[in-house]
Parts: C-alpha cells; structure tokens; sequence
C-alpha cells in the first residue's frame, strides 16, 4: 500500500512538471516580444517548408533549428528573470549575464538564418 502512494506522487510529480514546463512557455510567449516574433518565424518557416516540400532530412535540420532557438529564448528570459529578482540595481556581472544569455540567443539565430537560407535559397530560386 505505502508503494502505491509512493508511486502516484512520483507519478504526479512528474505530470506537473509537464504542466509546470507549459507555463513556462506560455508565460514567455505572452510577455516576451522576441519570443513571439521567434515563434512567428517559426510559424512562416513551417509554412514555407510545406510550401516548398522539405526533404525529411530538411525537416529534422529545421526542427532541430525552431526548437534550439525557442529553447534559448526560454533560457534568456529565465537568465533576465533570475538576475530581475536579484537586484534591481545596476551591476556589471547581471549585465554581463543577461549580454551573454542574449548574445547566445543571437548566435544562435545568425546560424539558423545561415542555415535556412541553404536550405531555402535553391528551392526559391
């Protein structure tokens, strides 16, 4: 009996989770301006990808790219959120976090763009 309810909690722990992942992006999707124009992009290059008939391996790099790129964006508004709450004052190492969460985010995005383009080039032309 004392294993079951061992079970269900853990079991239920890890439901919430989902749950409590879900509100993470959802939150971050209404509030955070780069968010929503990332997931707009994503939105256009799915249609895109529709339009022009992605290979599967095409797809999977797209993927892979949409899905590295809202991560990052989660992790840069987690990074701005935890160093909001620290202080509220100026500080050159909460600065330097948040410029590398974000200059993160920017590599990031110059490298799917990058990508994107010899994916999509060839098939626009």
């Amino acid at each position: 009996m004392r294993m079951d309810l061992k079970e269900k909690s853990e079991r239920e722990r890890f439901l919430k989770s989902f749950y409590y992942a879900w509100q993470g992006i959802k939150m971050t999707l209404i509030h955070e301006r780069n968010f929503q124009i990332h997931a707009a992009v994503c939105l256009i290059v799915t249609g895109a990808g529709l339009y022009f008939h992605l290979s599967a391996g095409e797809w999977i790099i797209i993927l892979f790219l949409m899905g590295g790129m809202l991560s990052l964006e989660l992790m840069n508004t987690a990074v701005e959120r935890v160093v909001d709450l620290v202080t509220a004052d100026y500080h050159p190492l909460a600065k330097a976090a948040k410029d590398a969460a974000a200059g993160a985010v920017l590599i990031y995005a110059i490298l799917a763009v990058m990508i994107g383009l010899l994916i999509f080039f060839p098939k626009i032309l």
